[in-house]
């Protein structure tokens, strides 16, 4: 009996341990792990969307700085070209546009330089000139379209290479399947494919953006050819 209470008192004053829970710890992944985590054939895809990334960088920048050069005009550059030809001062239009170095510029140096021919020849004639001025603003651009289309198709064969690769793993394993050993397919899958779609809606926002730019200045174009045109009309009248 007096074991037993003994007992009891001694249990009752032993500190009771609370209860633990076991520590998970979340398993994360960095940034160039879950690019890596996808096989070769992942890998292959991955390193073809960093090229044409780095070829859609360079193009955006390159164009638009160079759109943007394009775009800039003098408010005076039409007036002091409209006083030099009717002063007959050629030589002096000719150098102011040299100094301009713009589509606009480059286009009524043309003109100026056939004065004295058909109004329909000096028409061609700068009308020819713009053409080719235009074709130059807009190289690289069929290019930064294609990779805006090209870029989510080899995304989305990412996708397919990485549901082969789950298929065929499921397959050899029969019916001991294991979500780890499946991961490397998931990954390329998934990966690859966000990948594919980043670069292409960048490529194709920026794509857009530089030919609304290009269509502004063929606008302004056309209308210094038009007022261009008008000046010369002008000693006739």
């Amino acid at each position: 009996m007096f074991n037993q209470l003994l007992l009891q008192i001694t249990v009752g004053n032993t500190p009771v341990q609370p209860m633990q829970n076991p520590i998970t710890t979340e398993k994360t992944l960095s940034i160039w792990e879950l690019i890596s985590s996808g096989g070769i054939g992942g890998n292959i895809i991955m390193l073809s969307l960093l090229v044409l990334s780095i070829a859609a960088v360079y193009i955006i920048i390159e164009r638009y700085l160079a759109i943007k050069k394009a775009s800039k005009e003098d408010a005076n550059f039409m007036n002091q070209i409209k006083d030099f030809i009717l002063d007959d001062k050629i030589d002096a239009a000719k150098s102011l546009c040299k100094m301009n170095q713009t589509p606009v510029a480059k286009m009524v140096e043309k003109g100026i330089s056939r004065i004295g021919k058909p109004l329909s020849d000096i028409g061609t004639a700068v009308e020819t000139t713009g053409k080719l001025e235009l074709n130059k603003l807009e190289t690289n651009l069929s290019t930064l379209a294609t990779i805006s289309g090209a870029a989510p198709m080899i995304g989305f064969l990412g996708t397919v290479i990485g549901m082969i690769l789950v298929f065929h793993k499921m397959a050899a394993a029969g019916g001991n399947i294991d979500v780890e050993m499946l991961s490397e397919g998931i990954y390329t899958a998934m990966i690859t494919t966000v990948a594919g779609l980043i670069v292409g809606i960048i490529a194709y926002v920026a794509y857009n953006i530089l030919v609304a730019k290009v269509e502004k200045i063929v606008f302004v174009m056309e209308a210094r050819t038009t007022e261009f045109l008008d000046i010369l009309h002008e000693p006739a009248a």
